[in-house]
């Protein structure tokens, strides 16, 4: 060893990033799993994480991750990457 740093880890590829604009039409739509499916398929992310009225979610940053934020009628609110 020769005492420095270590390097920092690589980004993810290109392709494991979200596209979290493609997903903003889904807004006002009803949070089901096909929509989650179509979510998926649109912006390109590998996991999707719901968040549900008043639920404490993580703040850490994960290019690949959709957050999918719906209301108490199960609509939509809001599309996020990270």
């Amino acid at each position: 060893m020769d005492g420095g740093a270590e390097p920092a880890p690589l980004p993810p590829p290109a392709e494991a990033a979200c596209n979290g604009d493609a997903g903003q039409s889904f807004v006002g739509q009803t949070a089901t799993a096909e929509t989650g499916a179509a979510l998926l398929r649109a912006t390109g992310a590998r996991t999707l994480r719901w968040v549900a009225p008043g639920m404490a979610v993580t703040m850490d940053y994960r290019p690949d991750r959709l957050t999918v934020s719906y209301d108490g009628a199960m609509k939509i609110e809001r599309v996020s990457c990270g």
